[in-house]
């Protein structure tokens, strides 16, 4: 069984950092062709942050370029998302999520609060 496990968030004040990580479990991490980061503000829908496709690079939305960085660590099985000079309008829940044969799987999220 699939399952992705989220860390790292929590209250920091505007302009500062945090690194938020998933670990994968259940599934070969080297096998992932492609592992995304979402956030989700209260009454929104989840919005598009992050991509690391192993074929192609790191991919961003483009309100977090240049100020986020997606990697992972495949001996963890971890994928990390280092958040740096954080807004306000970062704030949300943080998920990650993989497709593994015709299926999507999600994290249960992380929580980012920046204070303004």
């Amino acid at each position: 069984q699939v399952q992705l496990v989220e860390s790292g968030g929590g209250l920091v004040q505007a302009g500062g950092s945090l690194t938020l990580s998933c670990t994968a479990s259940g599934v070969i991490f080297t096998s992932i062709s492609q592992m995304d980061w979402y956030r989700q503000a209260p009454g929104k829908q989840p919005s598009f942050v992050a991509r690391l496709a192993r074929n192609l690079g790191p991919y961003y939305a483009n309100s977090v370029k240049g100020r986020f960085t997606v990697s992972a660590d495949n001996a963890k099985n971890t994928l990390y998302l280092q958040m740096n000079g954080l807004l306000p309008e970062d704030t949300a829940v943080y998920l990650c999520k993989i497709d593994q044969r015709g299926t999507t799987y999600w994290g249960q999220g992380t929580q980012v609060t920046v204070s303004s």
